[in-house]
């Protein structure tokens, strides 16, 4: 269905509960447990997906939808090909950004910080755990190059079957994870009127965490 109203008619009003500041966790990663939680129970479409901004080497910023994969006190991981273009800007400036959006929740909640790539064995891990299909996906697609017809993928794909189907798909050297470590989050609530709950998180020097609210 289409709507004939201008894109600025385009508009909803938000009426999520307001946020007080008591209520906040001390910690950003449980106030995210929380708030991810929240997303996983309410059946929100991929709950974990996130866009991932980077920089190239001008300085111009790319941006991408990721998928988190796990997440604890450390950081927030997700895997990728090491010689993607997000990869490769990564190894030329760690600084990053995050943006989870749980619309149904009227709820976003962003993440600066840098990212470091995560050790061979708990990529390995994680890649014991793919099912089968996205493992073989790992090997087909040399990620961010230019090809010229989507059968060259589904070629390399029939050919890499054959190849692996006496055993377990081997974890590809070129295919990691990334552990994207935070110094600031923002938690942002959709309020009336637009004046949004916005609260940031910012480490301090002694590696504690002090929270404080933002004017929407």
């Amino acid at each position: 269905m289409t709507s004939d109203k201008p894109i600025h008619h385009q508009r909803r009003e938000y009426d999520a509960p307001p946020i007080d500041e008591s209520s906040l966790l001390d910690s950003p990663f449980e106030q995210f447990q929380d708030w991810y939680q929240t997303a996983v129970a309410a059946d929100v479409l991929e709950p974990n997906a996130m866009s991932l901004a980077t920089v190239d080497p001008t300085g111009a910023p790319r941006l991408r939808t990721v998928l988190l994969k796990s997440y604890d006190r450390n950081g927030f991981v997700f895997f990728t090909n090491m010689e993607s273009c997000k990869a490769q800007h990564i190894s030329q400036n760690p600084r990053v950004a995050l943006l989870f959006q749980w619309l149904p929740l009227q709820r976003q909640l962003s993440i600066q910080g840098r990212a470091e790539k995560v050790s061979a064995l708990e990529s390995m891990t994680y890649f014991a755990t793919r099912p089968r299909g996205s493992q073989l996906g790992a090997w087909v697609s040399q990620q961010s190059t230019v090809i010229t017809t989507r059968s060259l993928l589904e070629t390399k794909l029939a050919e890499l079957k054959q190849k692996f189907s006496g055993g377990e798909v081997p974890w590809p050297s070129f295919w990691g994870g990334f552990r994207v470590i935070p110094d600031r989050l923002e938690f942002w609530q959709g309020q009336p009127s637009r004046l949004h709950d916005r609260f940031e998180y910012l480490l301090q020097p002694d590696g504690s965490w002090t929270h404080q609210r933002l004017s929407p």
